[in-house]
């Protein structure tokens, strides 16, 4: 989407357009999904999620500034919906078998086939490690690899101290390391 339309369809859906606000989220729809897949682990929940994030996007939206890029805005809501979430289940490692096979397909696909297969079994190996971390782990991880966040702004938006931040994140590779092992590093 040209920047120029996406800024027009901004301004018409801070004024209460929802029919501009629905163009935005077809835009940003399977992005905001991703992030709520990689950090929940189930279809049903990450859609759930992504759709609570468009909401509180969409209320919040009269005080966004249009200098910011939207997407980033709207992934950090993603997040603390999904982060929100977390806290309130039990601790639990999610299977993740078949639906990763799209992410990890995409960039494997140019592969000979053998070379693609090993690719799917390490990425799955890696999204099963990254789920069996504590949630508080598998945000930062999220934040910082997958939303290229730095340090300050993934605490920024947990509200923790940096040095908090840095800890979880050291211990979150710690446990994918020690999980994974140095063949897939």
């Amino acid at each position: 989407m040209d920047p120029s339309v996406e800024q027009e369809l901004l301004a018409q859906a801070q004024r209460g357009d929802q029919q501009a606000y629905g163009a935005l989220v077809s835009r940003y729809q399977q992005s905001l999904f991703a992030v709520c897949y990689r950090l929940l682990g189930q279809r049903q929940d990450a859609e759930d999620a992504a759709q609570e994030a468009f909401v509180r996007g969409f209320r919040s939206l009269a005080g966004f500034d249009r200098q910011r890029p939207l997407g980033p805005w709207l992934r950090q809501i993603a997040t603390n919906v999904c982060y929100d979430l977390l806290r309130q289940r039990p601790f639990t490692t999610v299977p993740l078998l078949d639906e990763h096979d799209g992410f990890a397909g995409r960039s494997a696909r140019w592969r000979e086939p053998e070379q693609a297969q090993i690719a799917r079994e390490r990425q799955q190996r890696l999204w099963q490690a990254i789920h069996a971390l504590p949630p508080h782990y598998r945000v930062v991880i999220e934040l910082r690899h997958f939303q290229e966040l730095s340090y300050q702004e993934i605490a920024d938006q947990l509200d923790l101290p940096l040095n908090t931040v840095k800890s979880h994140l050291l211990r979150a590779r710690k446990l994918l390391w020690e999980r994974l092992g140095p063949e897939d590093e």
